[in-house]
């Protein structure tokens, strides 16, 4: 993989299917490479495994390990602790400030809007 495309690989932590899709869809026409994933445990599984996308979206609420356990994981864990995080959620938005994260956006988002932020993040990381 070139950097390039190293440095626009998007992971969509979303337990919706049909969510997952279509971010991937969208994503993929603006130019991203996006890797999918079901919920944080997912995630982590695949970060640990040597993914390394460039930005993770995620969404809070998820069974198995839902986003805020996943993103208490990730920070532990140095190796991939600085990946910048979007939340993506329509539930618990008085929550999000919870989450260190670069941005939050509530479902349903526009689609420019989060392909906007993703690349205001890619390039002022």
């Amino acid at each position: 993989m070139s950097e390039s495309s190293t440095n626009r690989t998007v992971l969509v932590v979303d337990d919706d299917i049909g969510i997952r899709e279509l971010l991937t869809r969208s994503l993929s026409f603006e130019g991203f490479d996006v890797i999918g994933a079901a919920n944080g445990l997912d995630a982590l599984t695949q970060l640990r495994s040597g993914r390394r996308p460039s930005v993770i979206v995620l969404d809070l609420r998820m069974p198995v390990m839902d986003g805020w356990a996943f993103r208490i994981a990730q920070q532990a864990d140095p190796k991939i602790a600085r990946i910048p995080v979007v939340i993506l959620s329509g539930a618990d938005t008085h929550r999000f400030g919870e989450i260190d994260a670069v941005a939050a956006l509530e479902k349903p988002v526009s689609l420019s809007l989060l392909a906007d932020c993703l690349h205001r993040v890619l390039e002022h990381p």
